[in-house]
């Protein structure tokens, strides 16, 4: 029997890494996505969308265009990648993050539920930036969270929870507490899927991808990765500005190892595995790191320490990939220098 995978969000950046590669597992592949100005420079369809798949140009919040695809399309996966991404901009911008992350989920449910096309499973990206400023240890060893870093707080420059030290986030041990609003819609997802597919017979899995990058990736848009940004402006000889004291730690992880991971996740997870996997290399870098290794590559100045910060930010995420490597038999292959190479070329077509 024919097989069919959709792929919500599917013509972005993370959608045209995994399309093909369900292209060689499935039967039909269809990406479904608005194509937002704000990720998108063009309306047409991106060259880097797999020929064979097909592109259902249509808004994940509008039941009216889920009704036209689902009158066609009969998905045996759903890859739910559509959702809007800023941290920053979710602070001003809070009702077109809930809109899009929680009510375009639920549109989408209610859909499949209408037409009676209930998939095998749906798998959610969602985003270690649920876990909040995650967990931290005590000086006895003991495991404690700390919560969000107050404004009050930043202002003073007291970056770290002071006698703290932080530990990697995995869903098995550490509780989400969102620091962000967009980090709440994404936790809201995830709830809503897993409370609606374990009522009617839905497998829900849900990955919470760490700091995703890789060639492809918008080179406009500031709400979806520092590392383009560090790029060009280190191309163009200019100072890389890093926030905070530059010791802000995350876990670059390359857009072709998570796409093996959403594949695996859909093609070869036997259950519901019960908890959130984490999806990160499980290397921590410095943002001040990161950004000398771009100046570098470019010979441009040394990054410069500004003190600046942003409210909802975390200080530390990183993952421990142990559940991905146990329930997916996955873990990272690209490492970060190799990584960031293959994205400074591709930026460097564009110019």
């Amino acid at each position: 029997m024919p097989t069919t995978a959709l792929i919500t969000g599917g013509a972005g950046f993370i959608g045209c890494a995994l399309a093909g590669r369900l292209r060689e597992r499935f039967d039909r592949v269809v990406a479904m996505d608005s194509l937002h100005p704000q990720v998108h420079s063009t309306s047409g369809r991106p060259s880097a969308l797999d020929d064979a798949v097909e592109l259902v140009v249509a808004d994940v919040t509008d039941p009216v265009s889920w009704d036209t695809l689902l009158a066609d399309v009969r998905p045996d996966a759903i890859v739910h990648l559509a959702a809007e991404t800023g941290t920053a901009q979710s602070l001003t911008e809070a009702s077109r993050h809930a809109s899009v992350n929680v009510v375009g989920t639920t549109t989408m449910l209610d859909a499949l539920t209408r037409h009676d096309a209930l998939p095998d499973r749906v798998v959610l990206a969602s985003s270690r930036a649920v876990y909040g400023e995650g967990a931290w240890r005590d000086p006895t060893g003991t495991i404690v969270l700390p919560g969000q870093r107050s404004h009050a707080m930043l202002a003073a420059g007291t970056w770290d929870f002071p006698g703290l030290s932080p530990v990697p986030t995995a869903a098995s041990r550490v509780e989400p507490r969102p620091s962000s609003v967009y980090a709440a819609t994404k936790l809201a997802q995830e709830h809503v899927l897993r409370a609606w597919g374990l009522a009617v017979g839905v497998r829900p899995v849900v990955l919470r991808l760490q700091n995703v990058y890789g060639a492809g990736q918008s080179p406009n848009n500031p709400y979806t990765g520092i590392l383009p940004l560090f790029g060009r402006l280190a191309a163009a000889g200019e100072v890389i500005p890093v926030y905070e004291d530059g010791r802000i730690v995350r876990d670059f992880v390359h857009v072709d190892d998570v796409a093996r991971a959403l594949e695996s996740a859909v093609c070869d997870l036997a259950a519901d595995p019960g908890v959130a996997v984490d999806v990160g290399s499980g290397v921590p870098v410095t943002i001040l790191e990161v950004a000398r290794l771009v100046a570098v590559r470019y010979g441009a100045p040394p990054p410069e320490v500004t003190g600046q910060f942003r409210d909802g930010d975390v200080r530390y995420a990183c993952a421990d990939p142990s559940d991905a490597y146990r329930l997916l038999r996955w873990e990272a292959s690209v490492e970060l220098t190799a990584g960031l190479d293959e994205l400074c070329a591709w930026l460097e077509l564009l110019r």
